[in-house]
Parts: structure tokens; sequence; C-alpha cells
């Protein structure tokens, strides 16, 4: 794969890559890059849901009838895990073991940068995902930007209450676009060389959730808070919406961005497509622009 842009809109060309999660934040997004860089796509969704310009298709990590039709004709897949799983290598070893009997080569999971390879939950897919696929690669992004606005946790409470809820004290993160992360999965999915490797996408700064509450403020107009919480206190806020192992796993998470974990940029994003990412004011700025239809 091309890590310095000089290798814009080389595809192979050949083949049809199905999208699993293909109505979700990156799911989404790399359908539509997918489509008009003129890529045959099946958009695998639970309710098959019809996208433009590709092949909806049903697809159910827990119903194993649905793995055959959606991996029929695909050679490559870009990989979501099953959304609050606790063990989702569990669930995806035999659709991974499938999909290469089906003819797929090239698999792109999405992980998160703050889980390394064999890791727990999805870092345990990113360890085995080599020996099912000659062509990989693991996108490991930061925090999206994008819980910041829509139905998103932060984006209610900030609605809801002025205030953005964490553990992470004054630890900084790396925020990324999905729209950049759509665009780097792109070219880890068509590419004539794949990654065969992690790579970790951040935005170009980094930021607390102080930094966050103040950018938002300023953007919208509405005044925005980020108030701190232990790691027992988001424990238990996240356990009355989610599995309570699932809202641990979340909390630690919180707590290791406090600790420094997430305090960092790469040049990720800029080396494989060729442009810079998005800064969260810009983000925000287009965000409001849109709401208001300014």
């Amino acid at each position: 794969m091309s890590t310095t842009g000089t290798n814009a809109g080389t595809s192979t060309g050949t083949g049809t890559t199905l999208v699993i999660g293909a109505t979700g934040v990156t799911g989404s997004r790399t359908v539509a890059r997918l489509v008009a860089g003129r890529h045959r796509v099946k958009a695998a969704s639970r309710r098959a849901t019809p996208v433009p310009g590709a092949e909806p298709v049903r697809f159910d990590w827990y119903d194993p009838a649905t793995h055959a039709t959606a991996l029929d004709g695909a050679d490559r897949v870009y990989l979501i895990p099953p959304i609050g799983d606790a063990d989702p290598l569990a669930t995806m070893r035999p659709f991974l073991g499938e999909a290469r009997a089906h003819g797929v080569r090239r698999a792109v999971l999405l992980s998160s940068s703050a889980i390394p390879e064999g890791g727990p939950a999805v870092g345990k897919v990113h360890e085995a995902l080599p020996g099912f696929f000659e062509h990989w690669a693991v996108l490991r992004p930061s925090w999206f930007m994008q819980n910041f606005t829509g139905a998103h946790a932060h984006a209610l409470s900030i609605r809801e209450e002025g205030a953005v809820w964490t553990a992470t004290g004054s630890g900084r993160i790396g925020f990324v676009d999905a729209d950049d992360i759509a665009e780097v999965a792109v070219r880890a999915l068509t590419d004539e060389r794949a990654p065969d490797t992690d790579l970790v996408l951040t935005g170009p700064e980094v930021l607390g959730y102080d930094d966050i509450a103040e950018i938002v403020s300023d953007v919208t107009g509405r005044p925005v808070e980020h108030r701190r919480l232990s790691y027992e206190q988001l424990r238990d806020r996240l356990a009355a919406l989610i599995p309570v192992e699932f809202a641990a796993m979340l909390a630690e998470m919180d707590r290791a961005i406090a600790g420094g974990a997430e305090d960092r940029t790469t040049d990720t994003v800029r080396r494989v497509t060729g442009r810079p990412p998005r800064s969260f004011r810009a983000f925000m700025a287009s965000a409001e622009s849109e709401k208001t239809g300014a």
C-alpha cells in the first residue's frame, strides 16, 4: 500500500467488496466512497437496508444462515466486529473461515487505537486475522469525532445536560473524523498492495475533554462542560445501558486515557490519503452548519 499518497486512485478494479455494518458510522462512508470509485459493493446489514449504488444483503453475526449469501462473489471484506460482544473472536471465527473458503483474499478490520494486537476483545481478532487472509489491514482509529453529533452518547448528554461525562481526567486524545477513517479503509481495500499491518489513525491534534467542551461551546453558542467521573462512577453509569462487562471495558479505556495512553497523533491519514486529517473544530463547524442549513 502506498504510504505517500502518490498511489491515489490505484485499485485492483476487478473484485467485489463486502462491507459489514454498511449502515454504520464508518461502514456507510466506506460504501459511499467505494461506489463513487466505481467498485462493486455488497452492503451488509441486519435488515439488508438499500444503499445507493450497492447490492444490499442481509447479514447478522449471530445468524450463520445469512453468511454464505453475503459472501457470494466477494473477494474482499470490511469487518465491523459485533458491537458489545466481549469475545468477538468466538463469534467471528467461523465466518472468517467461511470467508476464506468462499474466495475472500483481503480483509480490513475495524479495531481501536486503545486495543493492540492480542489485546482484549477485538485485539484477539486482530491477532488471528493474518492466519485467515493473504492480504489484510487492521484500522485502529482513535475516538470518533462523530461521538459528539447525532444520536451518540456524548451528543445526547450535550443536548440534554450541557455536559460531557468521562473518567479521562486531564488525559488527551487524537480524535479522528470517521470520513478520514473511511478514506483509509477504501485505500486498504482497493490499493494494489494491502498494508498487511495495523494502522493507527488520529486527527491532527490531541485534545482533552475540557478542550472538547470549550470548542463545542464556542462553535454552537451553547455552554457545555466536562464533568469528571471516577472509573467506578462511569462503569456504573454505562452498566445501566449496556452489559456490565462491556461497560467495565469502556470505563477502563477512560482510565487509560487519564494515564496518557491516547496522548498521541500519527501521520497515517496524510501518508495514506495524501491529505491532512480534519481538525475537531473544522468538524464541529461543518456539523453545525449542516444542522442549521447555513
